[in-house]
């Protein structure tokens, strides 16, 4: 199932939930959803008829039932029960769209401070990501995490700030920062304490309120340069 970060609304598909971001929420769109919407036609409002209305029907009822077992009786996330799973091998996330939780994240670099949601310098993916809207609703910068393993070393480079392993370098927007020069400090932090971004499993939960008052992870990235 895929669920609309901006009115609840849940999807069979990824190409109907890309349909309805389009025609429904094409003004709150943010830079990521919108180059996911880009090629995707909204259709005429047709319904299907016959033995496909039927098939559809059956289709949704196990989908219903799916989301009833697995998901609303797995459960509560805001509780923190989501299953964020484990790091793999690669580093790379897995089981997209199995969860779908929130954290806040807050980024100064050189003393630009980050706007996550409408900067057309970041970007994002299906597994991690940040909605136009959220900051002004919840007074915190919101980030959407859609699948397992969705380490802060992927979450990062998928946003376009790429770190080493251990957090103590940081390239952004075409400027490499290093924490062992003399002029530079690189801080990477989760609820005030260091991470090493590589082997941190970000943990969200469910209801964005929550995320808000600092119940998921909260990441802070602090760039410093002496001039």
């Amino acid at each position: 199932m895929h669920e609309c970060d901006y009115c609840g609304e849940t999807h069979d598909s990824e190409r109907a939930h890309l349909r309805h971001l389009k025609s429904a929420h094409r003004d709150e769109l943010g830079p990521i959803d919108r180059r996911r919407v880009g090629d995707v036609e909204v259709d005429d409002g047709g319904l299907p008829t016959g033995p496909l209305a039927l098939g559809v029907v059956v289709l949704a009822s196990f989908a219903v039932v799916g989301y009833v077992v697995f998901i609303a009786g797995s459960g509560d996330a805001g509780a923190g029960a989501a299953d964020h799973g484990s790091i793999a091998d690669d580093g790379e996330p897995y089981d997209v769209g199995a969860i779908h939780t929130h954290g806040t994240m807050e980024a100064t670099i050189d003393g630009d401070e980050i706007d996550f949601e409408e900067d057309s310098r970041i970007g994002g993916s299906d597994a991690f990501h940040f909605h136009r809207g959220y900051a002004d609703r919840f007074g915190e910068q919101i980030y959407h995490i859609h699948a397992r393993g969705v380490t802060l070393q992927y979450a990062l480079d998928a946003l376009g700030m790429e770190v080493n392993d251990d957090g103590t370098v940081l390239t952004f927007d075409g400027e490499t920062y290093d924490d062992s020069d003399a002029d530079t400090t690189v801080e990477i932090t989760v609820d005030g304490q260091p991470v090493e971004p590589a082997d941190h499993l970000l943990e969200g939960v469910g209801p964005e309120d929550e995320a808000a008052a600092g119940e998921g992870d909260s990441v802070r990235i602090v760039v410093e340069v002496d001039d």
